[in-house]
């Protein structure tokens, strides 16, 4: 993990959405943009290939795993970790410019990133997203068509270890009607927008 020091947030937020491969946090993320533009969404950095319709800097920054190393060594990540036998991280200079200036920030990585981050900024707010169940969790995973029998084997091990943290979140959202579980992260996001200090 990067340098263990707090990130100044000024009157502003940084949300942690996480929770399993196939839980659908892409998506509610995508729903809560429409729905609060004014947060900004952290781009991730990954060792993994694109899958079909990825796009460099606007799903994931793609990187190398020698182009990650130099970053790592850099202290340029917030957080990072292997996941699925591939890397992510979040950049920090991104996040620290805009939580500096007064902007709420919506990271959507992984349990052990979420956790690493947590550590080093104690206000963020962590939102763990689940699906129904672990039947839905793999039609989901598979109806991607970007992993074989044994990534998906893998993603769903993950997951079975990932929902055991559930209870460390400060807010759960179970994905199992898109309009409700956006409705009511919507909801909890716009709550602490509340909270901001009147110009």
């Amino acid at each position: 993990m990067a340098g263990a020091r707090q990130t100044h947030m000024g009157d502003s937020h940084l949300f942690i959405i996480s929770g399993p491969s196939g839980a659908g946090k892409g998506t509610l993320v995508s729903e809560l943009v429409r729905r609060v533009p004014d947060v900004w969404v952290s781009v991730s950095a990954t060792t993994r290939a694109p899958r079909p319709g990825e796009k460099e800097g606007i799903d994931y920054f793609f990187l190398t795993p020698a182009e990650f190393d130099v970053r790592v060594r850099h202290g340029e990540f917030l957080e990072h970790a292997m996941v699925h036998g591939n890397r992510y991280g979040t950049l920090r200079a991104p996040v620290e410019r805009r939580l500096g200036g007064g902007v709420d920030v919506i990271l959507e990585i992984d349990p052990q990133g979420a956790e690493q981050v947590h550590k080093l900024i104690d206000r963020s707010k962590l939102i763990f997203v689940k699906a129904p169940s672990t039947d839905e969790l793999e039609r989901r995973i598979r109806s991607r068509g970007a992993e074989s029998d044994d990534q998906v084997r893998t993603r769903l091990k993950t997951a079975e270890r990932e929902l055991r943290v559930e209870g460390m979140y400060d807010f759960v959202v179970l994905n199992d009607d898109i309009k409700r579980a956006t409705d009511e992260l919507v909801d909890y996001i716009r709550s602490f927008s509340a909270e901001k200090t009147p110009e």
